[in-house]
């Protein structure tokens, strides 16, 4: 089901998405960035939220404070003076949240114009949905127009990352690899218990290094093993 949809994917952003975004990126940069910001400040109340979420409280204020410069200051997020006084952008979401309190990611999916996720961040999505001021605008054409904006303006800036996706012997896998690997290391960060790493440890546990040579620290902490002793000597036959 997941390659079929993929393959459905594959072909829509090969015949409208990225001739779309090709044509975007031929407009002027600073329009593409003021864009880019507007929706950053647009749905950072998402951050927001899941900062008090995950327990991070003193991002949680820098965020909040990033979100009234930039809407004030910065004329509705077009412009980013927060960055420039040292108030980083942070990226948190639902399923991030999901994750840190311990739930599974569960199957890997494929949804259709969407692209990869999982069961535990296709429902982190949808409370994200519910997080950001645009899931209150009545007005269809606005709150659609809006979402095909900021579609395009993301599908522009991943134009360089598809020439790496179509040199892939298998893009399906290579995408899937890619997607579970960043949200695991979003949830887990640094401590991320990926598969080279649980392997990493049983060649430890086993005596060996990454190289498969033996672990000195190992061998040198190890109880040594008794040494077989030759049988002794028979005793030369008497002389005659």
């Amino acid at each position: 089901m997941n390659r079929t949809t993929y393959r459905f994917n594959d072909k829509f952003d090969k015949a409208i998405a990225r001739p779309v975004a090709r044509a975007y990126r031929r407009t002027p940069q600073f329009m593409q960035t003021g864009v880019h910001n507007f929706f950053t400040n647009l749905d950072y109340t998402i951050v927001i939220i899941n900062d008090l979420l995950q327990g991070q409280l003193k991002p949680f204020a820098g965020d909040t404070a990033r979100l009234v410069i930039n809407s004030t200051v910065g004329i509705g997020g077009l412009l980013d003076p927060a960055s420039r006084m040292g108030l980083d952008r942070n990226e948190r979401d639902l399923g991030q949240t999901f994750g840190k309190w311990g739930l599974k990611t569960g199957p890997y999916l494929v949804l259709p114009l969407l692209g990869p996720s999982d069961v535990r961040d296709a429902f982190g999505r949808l409370g994200d949905n519910l997080s950001t001021p645009r899931a209150y605008i009545r007005n269809p054409y606005w709150n659609y127009g809006l979402y095909l904006l900021e579609t395009i303006d993301s599908r522009a800036r991943l134009l360089d990352a598809s020439r790496i996706l179509d040199s892939a012997y298998d893009p399906y896998a290579f995408m899937r690899n890619a997607y579970l690997q960043n949200r695991d290391f979003k949830v887990h960060g640094a401590q991320s218990n990926n598969e080279e790493e649980q392997e990493q440890k049983l060649l430890e546990e086993a005596g060996e290094d990454q190289n498969g040579t033996q672990n000195p620290s190992k061998t040198e902490s190890s109880p040594q093993a008794p040494q077989p002793q030759a049988p002794p000597s028979q005793p030369p036959p008497p002389h005659p």
